[in-house]
């Protein structure tokens, strides 16, 4: 089954996603591995939501020989993705493989990390830049950010996304790791949200990471410390 529902979110369990996953967390992975890898993993993310969360219909086809049914995938007309930046630039151009005619929107939101982690395990977050398109109550909208840690950029950034979806969209949250502080925190703000990821790691550490995770994904990515 590629999409596994558990007791908090749901897990992208395809054995490649796994693996890509486990090449992306090594130290040895190096900046161009580590993006090709977000990349790759976007990719296969994205297939997975078209095999497990979308529907198919029958349709007509004409072939060269003669008339038959076929199947296609309901749906890849209204997809829209929203890049958190900057670390899911990589991830985004993965997904947008699967959904190449997806309209995308930018969020550009992060932590405020010289505020700090609040005593009940939040940051305050700064939202910089916000760029979406019109979305309908067809549309099918995947947040994409790598990281789902403490959730404070998650749920900031689906309260700007809920403030232009209809009630009838369809909105999942997807990461590559999780927290399950995290994976809690949106379900418990968000419950009519989706929240995908191909992991969930064992928890946080004091300055709110995800430990065993996989460092910052945006400094991997693009080469910055």
């Amino acid at each position: 089954m590629p999409i596994r529902e558990q007791e908090h979110g749901a897990l992208i369990d395809h054995a490649l996603a796994t693996h890509t996953l486990s090449r992306l967390r090594s130290v040895e992975t190096e900046q161009i591995g580590f993006r090709k890898g977000l990349v790759k993993l976007g990719r296969i993310c994205g297939y997975e939501i078209i095999d497990g969360a979308m529907d198919t219909e029958y349709v007509e086809i004409e072939t060269p020989l003669t008339d038959t049914m076929g199947q296609q995938v309901s749906g890849l007309d209204d997809v829209v993705i929203i890049n958190v930046l900057r670390a899911a630039t990589p991830f985004v151009e993965g997904l947008l493989k699967a959904f190449p005619s997806a309209r995308q929107g930018v969020i550009s939101a992060g932590r405020n990390e010289g505020a700090g982690m609040t005593e009940d395990g939040t940051f305050p977050i700064d939202v910089d830049y916000v760029k979406l398109p019109d979305i309908s109550p067809e549309d099918t909208v995947i947040v994409a950010d790598p990281m789902l840690a403490t959730g404070s950029t998650a749920t900031t950034v689906l309260s700007r996304v809920a403030e232009d979806a209809p009630d009838e969209a369809e909105v999942m949250l997807l990461a590559a790791v999780s927290a399950p502080e995290g994976v809690c925190r949106v379900e418990d703000e968000f419950p009519d949200v989706s929240v995908l990821t191909v992991a969930v790691d064992d928890h946080l550490d004091e300055d709110g990471y995800i430990v065993p995770g996989l460092g910052d994904a945006g400094d991997r990515a693009f080469g910055t410390a």
